[in-house]
């Protein structure tokens, strides 16, 4: 096989490949000195220089390559750079040259010599090569110890696929997990599909500005990320304005465009003065609106443009205004629906949609309960200087209630968190009790007894029947059979009359069916019977 041509791209050195006369050849050049290395051989090198006052020079480096190396063939390039250390100027001319460039990687193998030219020369071949428009390797020269004639002094190609730096892929890995832990507060939770979805957020937040959108129940917290995003963002130095965090729900008729774009003084009455608006505090920085599909559509039609565009105008203004803000909103609704509804901009939710993650409750997260709870008694030991924690007993009677059918945790995180405030104060001298848990559970059982949701009731019933600990150990399948079981018997006016509805399709197909006795040892698996279900607690 044919070894590969080994072609070098790289800028003339106004200064480093600079001389003049016989005394050149005791100076280290490094266009020249890269081609006089007797492991390599230079097969082609296009040399790059801006401005004809350095086309004198680029000649004279082109003869000097052809005499340490002839069998290297030089190809001098006039780019069109007015100002070398203009960014925009540079890159576009790099740009329009690689577009042009007959580039051949099967066939030649491409050194990208990043040690002359200005430093924005430098860092754009750099840009270039990572961005793949050069298909090649960085290489860098450095000059000999002790300078000698002759002496082309050293080489180092650098490999932009960081995969291959055992090291440098260790970092990252490393890095990646600490901005997924720092999302969580250190958080060791332990549902699989949340933590993926944590790890997906990290990679998202750092690498994209583009909206977010935050789907979940209240309390699941959405508020809660959406601003550990934001310390995180702002620890990696790619944001640094402010946090700006408003609930749209709290916004009402002409005030919520005022809340949100800021008004000019007179714009109405009682604007007394001018008013910069949300958006525009959160230039920079990032914006939290939760439960934007409350917003009106005249709200929503003014946010997508202030997304876009990053221009808005505030209420009564002639003048546009500007905010760079980066958005993650939040909402409990279905949005496709609210759109199919009437009530919700289609471009909006297209536009905020890119990045969609719905944030489970708690409820279907049992398994994240434990270390949720061990992280919210550390919060309050560190705010109140109080170390608190639970006995064996009443640690096990808590897990057991707050993983089990009983546990509704409407109110998600705020219900765990305002649980274990309470558990804590109510702890005696800092260790927490069955009596204090078992008071702490009747108290959620009541609220979430009437929250007028799901549960109807029938779920806390079991734990009231068959007592706690034996309700906790019912699969869920088992625990929606018998509470409807215990709804029939309820409305019943005997055991028999219980079976007969229950059994009334099967019972049928028996020549002598005996419902009352399939429905007490139906009960009786359970350790229950007619007595303890039929009596309405």
């Amino acid at each position: 096989m044919q070894a590969k041509r080994t072609v070098v791209i790289g800028f003339l050195g106004t200064q480093l490949d600079n001389g003049r006369g016989a005394a050149r050849w005791e100076k280290w050049r490094p266009s020249v000195a890269l081609t006089q290395h007797e492991d390599r051989i230079i097969d082609r090198f296009e040399l790059l220089y801006a401005g004809g006052q350095f086309a004198s020079l680029a000649r004279q480096v082109s003869q000097d390559i052809a005499s340490v190396s002839p069998e290297t063939q030089l190809l001098a390039h006039d780019l069109p750079i007015s100002d070398a250390w203009d960014f925009e100027d540079v890159y576009g001319a790099l740009y329009d040259f690689a577009n042009s460039y007959p580039f051949d990687p099967d066939n030649e193998e491409y050194w990208i010599h990043i040690t002359t030219g200005s430093h924005v020369a430098q860092i754009c071949m750099f840009l270039m090569t990572e961005a793949r428009y050069f298909p090649g390797r960085l290489v860098q020269t450095s000059p000999p110890k002790r300078q000698a004639i002759g002496n082309p002094g050293s080489y180092a190609l650098i490999d932009l696929d960081l995969s291959r730096y055992d090291q440098i892929a260790q970092r990252f890995t490393r890095e990646q997990a600490e901005g997924v832990a720092f999302l969580k507060s250190g958080i060791a939770t332990r549902n699989a599909k949340f933590n993926a979805m944590i790890g997906e957020i990290e990679r998202v937040a750092i690498k994209s500005k583009a909206p977010m959108l935050l789907m979940g129940p209240t309390g699941a917290g959405k508020s809660f990320l959406a601003r550990r995003i934001y310390e995180l963002k702002r620890s990696r130095h790619q944001i640094d304005g402010k946090f700006i965090d408003l609930n749209c729900a709290t916004l009402h008729g002409d005030g919520a465009a005022s809340t949100l774009f800021g008004h000019i003084k007179g714009a109405f009455t009682g604007a007394g003065a001018d008013r910069p608006g949300l958006l525009r505090s959160a230039h920079k920085g990032l914006l939290f609106l939760d439960e934007i599909g409350e917003l009106g559509l005249d709200e929503q039609a003014m946010l997508l443009k202030a997304i876009e565009e990053k221009r808005f105008f505030p209420v009564g203004a002639d003048t546009e205004v500007q905010s760079d803000f980066q958005l993650i909103a939040g909402t409990n609704r279905d949005l496709g629906k609210e759109v199919a509804a009437g009530r919700f901009r289609e471009d909006l939710y297209a536009r905020i949609n890119l990045w969609t993650y719905a944030l489970p409750g708690l409820a279907q997260r049992p398994e994240d309960i434990e270390p949720n709870l061990d992280y919210l008694l550390a919060q309050y030991g560190a705010e109140t200087g109080e170390r608190v924690r639970f006995n064996k007993e009443a640690r096990e009677r808590f897990m057991r209630f707050a993983a089990s059918p009983s546990a509704a945790w409407h109110g998600n995180f705020r219900d765990l968190s305002a649980a274990v405030t309470r558990l804590a104060t109510l702890s005696e001298a800092g260790r927490i009790t069955d009596q204090v848990v078992d008071e702490e559970t009747a108290r959620l059982r009541r609220l979430w007894r009437h929250h007028g949701e799901r549960p109807d009731g029938n779920e806390v019933m079991l734990a009231q029947i068959m007592g706690e600990a034996a309700a906790a150990q019912l699969d869920l399948f088992d625990a929606l059979q018998l509470q409807a079981v215990i709804k029939v018997c309820r409305q019943a006016n005997s055991l028999s009359d219980a079976g007969r509805t229950l059994y009334a399709a099967s019972r049928a197909a028996k020549a002598r069916p005996n419902d009352a006795d399939r429905l007490r040892k139906y009960l009786a698996r359970f350790a229950l019977d007619w007595d303890t279900v039929s009596v309405s607690n």
